[in-house]
């Protein structure tokens, strides 16, 4: 029996939603980057998924208002759940990446700068908030590995995410001590994400499109250095590791498909489009590798396309807004 979305529904609204603007965001900022290559149109392309970014924004973050009024324990419940408590930081990321539209597309403005700044240190407190958790004597060798999934790069390397316009903005060394913390703490998180396929294998099956997410620290890492002043040699190291983790991420393609839609897969959208916006910083205006910069481009917008008409249509059917469905917990030697 089909049951849409009602107001008692927003109380399953996660902390995951917010990953829906990251990856509008993240399509915005690569369109922008396509200007040089496509012009006007680009331009403007990258400007409407910005203000449908926004719109996105501003109706979750209603929502979420109202779930915290109405459901403030469902929120704490996320705050502390093993897997979900890194989704907390998708909203301090999305906060950092409008401004970074606006600074993208108009410069620098007082309202951009205040919400960066909020955002900024949004992501810094998070990133502290999940390593405090790993460090209270009530924590479990259960918890901690069910926890050690390629999400946890959100709070943690999203510490690289204010360099993108805090050079603009007049805070290059906040950017740069920010971007430090990422650079330190993204080689410690990779290492934990593996340790845990050898302990405990593979993060849930639901959660397998966060694959993805692995993309996403080296693309950023590549355009935030190249802001803060790092050598084109480092940027295309970076690119090549992006690549690298691009094509990890693809052996897994086809059992993420083989789940049925949910919020986890919007944690492709921001890896994709990340990769394609260092792609078309790097390439020529001209040639084959334009050719590909620009294939993936529009590739990255096919599938945040797609998880879009998957997101209103699952709405549509109740499907979405449900409580998750209990499964097992992984057992660790």
């Amino acid at each position: 029996m089909t049951q849409r979305a009602s107001l008692a529904s927003v109380q399953h609204l996660g902390f995951a939603w917010f990953a829906m603007v990251m990856g509008l965001c993240g399509l915005s900022l690569a369109w922008f980057r396509a200007v040089p290559h496509w012009g006007p149109v680009a331009l403007q392309v990258s400007l409407g998924v910005g203000v449908l970014a926004a719109g996105v924004f501003g109706v979750l973050t209603a929502a979420k208002l109202w779930r915290w009024y109405r459901f403030p324990a469902a929120v704490l419940e996320d705050a502390r759940h093993p897997l979900r408590h890194v989704f907390v930081a998708t909203l301090p990321s999305s906060v950092v990446l409008l401004p970074t539209i606006w600074v993208a597309h108009r410069g620098y403005s007082v309202w951009a700068e205040v919400v960066w700044m909020l955002g900024a240190v949004g992501l810094l407190l998070g990133t502290v908030g999940v390593i405090w958790r790993w460090l209270q004597p009530g924590m479990t060798a259960e918890d901690f590995w069910r926890g050690m999934t390629p999400a946890l790069f959100i709070p943690v390397v999203g510490n690289v995410l204010p360099a993108l316009a805090g050079v603009t903005l007049g805070h290059s060394v906040w950017a740069a001590a920010q971007y430090g913390v990422a650079i330190f703490l993204w080689p410690i998180a990779l290492g934990l994400v593996l340790v845990r396929i050898g302990m405990v294998g593979l993060w849930p099956s639901r959660m397998m499109p966060t694959t993805f997410v692995t993309m996403a620290p080296p693309s950023i890492l590549a355009l935030s250095g190249h802001q803060l002043g790092a050598p084109d040699t480092v940027v295309h190291m970076l690119w090549g590791v992006s690549l690298f983790f691009t094509l990890v991420s693809l052996t897994v393609l086809k059992r993420c498909l083989q789940q049925p839609f949910g919020m986890p897969f919007w944690g492709m959208s921001f890896p994709l489009a990340a990769s394609a916006a260092l792609s078309l910083h790097l390439a020529p205006t001209q040639g084959w590798v334009h050719v590909l910069a620009m294939a993936w481009l529009v590739c990255a917008s096919g599938v945040i396309g797609a998880l879009l008409l998957a997101t209103v249509h699952g709405l549509w059917l109740g499907r979405l807004l449900v409580a998750e469905a209990p499964g097992p917990s992984p057992a660790v030697p």
